[in-house]
């Protein structure tokens, strides 16, 4: 069975390895920006050709106009200038990439490895192109790397030129500093690739997780009955006749009286009925509110006779009223 590692065993290295190589990152990005567009691979040439450590810029012009073959030295190419530059933003790019993607642990250690591997290649041309050799003219052979690297830069024939030695010389050696710290993380993602037989139980124990609770959802899919009696699948409980509410019973309306329910909380006569009521019969003392009610005796004779009132009205006929009387026929 294929496990596919998708974790650092250090992954706190990994990131401040990724964090120290950020200030290289830039500094070989700008040294790479200055030395664009040749602002001093030929002068640096010319220098070295009149201390007599090199070639001169104008041998191919020599060469040239005596019909002779002549491939310029890789060390003082116009490729090596642009090469560089173009490694330096690519390294930029996959700096602020792999950052933010290995803090959400998504930078598996096989990616990592592929990438780191990359570039260690890639800066490692750059290196043997940076100290390239240069054997074009016989009279002035460079066998080694180029005067600016294996020399002080104070034997400059020009002093305007020592600032762009000390670039090269500082350009060359950030690039063989960067090729180690790619190395350690190359090395850190490749034994992160190997996964131990801990890990291996680990992630077997995962999968065989994963794999009952996706069975357990499949069957609560497939029976939706067993969650619970009158419950489904979705937590909605079912409406049906028999569990759908009811309003409490209402008593019949009678005529002439508002409707009542069955608990009787709802008086059939409104206050102002009950105070006429009582005014008329003569009763001095009430229930109703903000009146002084200290005497409990009469406030008990009241409800009663409330009471008795309310009942005689119920069973009370309904009043006649006579027809007015009709006008006398004249005669």
């Amino acid at each position: 069975m294929f496990f596919f590692p998708k974790k650092y065993r250090q992954h706190k290295l990994a990131l401040w390895l990724m964090v120290a190589e950020l200030p290289f990152t830039i500094v070989i990005l700008t040294l790479t920006g200055i030395a664009s567009h040749n602002l001093y691979r030929t002068l640096l040439w010319q220098d070295g050709a009149d201390n007599g450590f090199n070639s001169a810029p104008n041998t191919e012009l020599y060469a040239i106009a005596n019909y002779e073959p002549y491939t310029p030295p890789m060390v003082w190419s116009a490729f090596i200038t642009q090469y560089n530059l173009v490694l330096g933003v690519l390294s930029t790019f996959f700096l602020i990439t792999k950052l933010p993607v290995h803090s959400m642990h998504l930078f598996y250690p096989p990616l990592a490895a592929i990438i780191h591997g990359s570039l260690i290649v890639l800066y490692i041309v750059s290196a043997c192109y940076q100290a390239g050799s240069d054997n074009s003219d016989p009279k002035r052979p460079q066998p080694g790397a180029p005067w600016y690297i294996t020399k002080n830069c104070s034997v400059a024939k020009r002093p305007s030129n020592i600032p762009y030695c000390m670039q090269a010389k500082a350009l060359f050696a950030i690039t063989v500093i960067i090729i180690v710290l790619y190395a350690i993380e190359f090395g850190v993602s490749v034994h992160s690739c190997f996964i131990t037989k801990e890990e291996r139980d680990e992630i077997l124990e995962r999968r065989e997780e994963k794999r009952v609770e996706k069975e357990f959802e499949e069957e609560i899919l497939k029976s939706p009955g067993i969650l619970s009696p009158g419950i489904t699948s979705s937590g909605m409980i079912p409406m049906t006749p028999n569990t759908m509410p009811r309003p409490p019973p209402m008593i019949p309306r009678t005529p002439g009286i508002p409707p009542v329910a069955a608990g009787g909380g709802i008086s059939p006569y409104t206050p102002r009925t009950l105070a006429f009521n009582r005014l008329g019969s003569g009763s001095t003392s009430s229930d109703l509110p903000l009146r002084d009610n200290s005497n409990t005796s009469n406030t008990s004779t009241t409800q009663s006779s409330s009471q008795q009132e309310i009942a005689e009205v119920q069973t009370a006929t309904p009043i006649y009223f006579p027809p007015p009387p009709k006008k006398a026929a004249k005669t």
